[in-house]
């Protein structure tokens, strides 16, 4: 997978408190408003979002989190449990860990749309295998395999 120098990089914690803002279906603009203005929610899930860190981001660069929450960002540095987290919030679907040494990875099955937006956001050093046959089609299903790059 190659870096995409265009996209702006959030922290992976950052990209969680934006994508769990959208799970609650703000929209771009409201993300970007509601963020500045702190007008923000409680989170009460597993992960307990504190939602000021990203009053601060936009605060020090509303550029770089204007421009993360309207046009993407590329995550500067994932983990593997990070990448379930990402899935979970941002698609909603639960990913099968595999944590044996050296051969750490992600398994779950997505929809060719969903697989293009998580290799957009996936850190530098990350690859996703699988699916083929169905990258003509956005709404197929097929089971991906998400590892690091072995060198």
């Amino acid at each position: 997978m190659s870096e995409n120098l265009n996209q702006v990089k959030l922290s992976q914690w950052d990209a969680l408190l934006v994508e769990s803002l959208r799970a609650l279906g703000w929209s771009n603009e409201e993300i970007i408003h509601k963020v500045a203005e702190g007008d923000l929610p409680v989170d009460e899930s597993e992960y307990e979002f504190d939602y000021k860190q990203l009053t601060t981001l936009q605060a020090e660069q509303p550029e770089l989190f204007e421009q993360a929450v309207k046009t993407g960002y590329q995550i500067k540095y994932n983990t593997i449990r990070g990448i379930r987290s990402w899935i979970w919030v941002a698609l909603g679907k639960e990913a099968e860990l595999e944590l044996e040494e050296g051969k750490e990875a992600i398994e779950m099955v997505l929809t060719t749309a969903e697989k293009n937006r998580l290799e957009s956001v996936l850190s530098f050093g990350w690859q996703i295998h699988g699916g083929a046959g169905v990258e003509d089609d956005a709404s197929a299903n097929a089971s991906y395999r998400i590892e690091p790059i072995q060198r």
